[in-house]
């Protein structure tokens, strides 16, 4: 009788897990967690501002599918500092508590967004692009990329036998005015990887995208053809842009000058890190009137047509200290941001009722630069790296489609088009969704109670609770406080609240932010630092900042 034989199946490799709650479908507000093992890393934490909604709230990731499938990351890895990648991190983190590891600017702007709303920085921890890491079944190394912020990385993740290209935001630039230009070589040693997780921005678009060094020559070309003054809007991320913007004013004969909190920040967290050491120095705006006009170029924030921004308040002519008229020159060094279109219209035609000369993408597309790689720069990391499947994200559904196809072009397997919630297994057979986990919209209202803790972290129950609520309108000096103050600190320290409103009607005046979102993050600090000088004790603060009905004419 003929003995069975005995087959020998192979060891089936732990599958990978992927799960986006953010950044599938849309551009910004990007999250993606990886899974091995039963060990899971969160990558970027982003938000966005829904321009559609009133007031302009902020927008983040849902975080309820985390809790149904039972995943606490062990670690935050941040790819760069944009806001679409960590500016929900002060929001959500806490919810984690876990390590953070980034880049120096990135690390630098997210304390200073700890900083303000009373959390720790001590889980923030600086990595150098090129370094490794390990984090529980995960290795990785950022890889340097070229991108319209500095210190933008790729990741290489690995995990088990896996090994995962997460791009995160790109282009190739062979100049990119800050820092080196990308080395294929790196890219090249990595080949062939498992899958990459890849930005799908411009996948529609052909060709190339223009490079900083471009963009620095025409900006000097159309200063020097302006005669009165000159407002360069950009975003305030895009420090090459800026540095651009400074060199070409002092070519042209003319003194810089930053308006806008996003801007000064920026600035400020790069020069700290050496980044910005040749920028020409810079002119308080408030001494802009004692220069000849022809001298004159301002940096501002606001191009997407914020309208607490620094160009809407221009276009209106609510500025203190300076002010535009016939002859002077808009320059709009961006893109429009999908849905923004309407408020970026109505900004410029305030600025053309002014008789202020505008220069923008249409008329001007030389001006700008996009940050993310079109199909020719798609083609060429993808002949570098050699992956065998890809996922798009990072992109609108007509992005992530047009991604797909070019990767189908490539060889390469694109067999899902992921969004948010989607549950996707990696494994020896390739791409699977699992499952499916719906996301709601996670909103983030400006007139929201807000939690402050005490200075010292001492217990509610032995130094009480202060509830703080007020309502406030802008003005043309700042923010100014309407109605009644409603403070009830029956259970905390006696305080002399004559005194306290006093204080906090000169604090609003002073305070310039651009939206009532950002006038919480700016007053708390201040809250913080009063109530600890004029407290024997730091109770626990609540805040309720709400909107008047009318803007004041002030």
């Amino acid at each position: 009788m003929p003995r069975p034989r005995v087959q020998i199946r192979p060891r089936r490799r732990p599958p990978l897990h992927f799960l986006p709650l953010g950044g599938c479908g849309e551009i910004g507000m990007n999250l993606s967690l990886y899974g091995h093992e039963e060990r899971w890393i969160a990558v970027d934490c982003g938000m966005m501002i829904r321009q559609d909604l009133p007031d302009s709230p902020l927008q983040v990731p849902d975080l309820s599918a985390l809790g149904t499938l039972g995943i606490a990351p062990e670690a935050l890895i941040i790819t760069h500092g944009h806001e679409d990648h960590i500016g929900a991190a002060a929001w959500l983190w806490p919810q984690w508590g876990c390590p953070i590891h980034a880049t120096p600017l990135a690390a630098g702007l997210l304390r200073a967004k700890f900083a303000e709303r009373g959390l720790s920085q001590d889980a923030i921890r600086v990595i150098e692009p090129g370094e490794a890491l390990e984090i529980g079944a995960f290795t990785l190394r950022y890889l340097p990329l070229t991108h319209s912020i500095p210190e933008s990385c790729a990741l290489l993740v690995a995990a088990g036998d896996h090994r995962v290209l997460h791009t995160g935001d790109w282009k190739l630039d062979p100049e990119p005015l800050i820092g080196p230009p990308v080395r294929d070589e790196t890219f090249r040693a990595l080949a062939p990887v498992d899958l990459v997780v890849g930005d799908s921005t411009n996948a529609p678009l052909p060709g190339h995208s223009r490079s900083e060094g471009e963009v620095a020559r025409a900006l000097e070309t159309a200063i020097a053809g302006c005669e009165g003054r000159v407002v360069v809007s950009c975003f305030a991320s895009n420090l090459a842009r800026v540095l651009a913007i400074g060199r070409a004013a002092a070519r042209c004969g003319r003194r810089i000058s930053l308006m806008g909190r996003a801007m000064e920040r920026m600035v400020g967290v790069a020069r700290g890190l050496g980044y910005l050491d040749d920028l020409p120095p810079l002119v308080p705006v408030r001494d802009l009137g004692y220069l000849p006009r022809e001298e004159v170029l301002v940096i501002a924030t606001g191009s997407q047509g914020e309208p607490r921004a620094a160009l809407s308040r221009l276009a209106r002519d609510r500025h203190p200290h300076f002010s535009l008229e016939a002859g002077d020159t808009a320059i709009f060094s961006s893109r429009a941001i999908p849905g923004n279109e309407r408020l970026i219209e109505r900004l410029k035609h305030a600025l053309g009722l002014r008789g202020v000369t505008l220069m923008d993408e249409t008329n001007h597309p030389e001006l700008h630069a996009s940050g993310h790689p079109a199909q020719q720069e798609l083609t060429t990391l993808y002949g570098w790296a050699r992956p065998r499947h890809l996922l798009p994200v990072h992109g609108e559904l007509r992005h992530q489609h047009a991604h797909q196809a070019l990767a189908r072009e490539l060889g390469i397997e694109a067999p899902l088009i992921p969004r948010n919630g989607d549950l996707i297994r990696l494994d020896g057979e390739g791409l699977h969704r699992e499952a499916r986990h719906p996301q709601a919209p996670r909103i983030i209202h400006q007139d929201e109670v807000a939690r402050l803790p005490g200075l010292g972290g001492d217990s509610t129950a032995r130094h009480g609770e202060l509830h703080l609520a007020l309502t406030v309108a802008a003005t043309d000096r700042g923010w100014t406080r309407v109605g009644r103050l409603l403070l009830d600190a029956s259970h905390a320290s006696p305080l002399d609240e004559d005194a306290f409103a006093d204080w906090l009607d000169d604090c609003l005046e002073e305070i310039q932010v651009d939206s009532l979102a950002d006038l919480p993050l700016a007053l708390r600090p201040r809250l913080l630092a009063w109530f600890g000088d004029h407290l024997r004790r730091m109770p626990d603060i609540h805040l309720q900042i709400l909107a008047a009905e009318a803007e004041l004419s002030g």
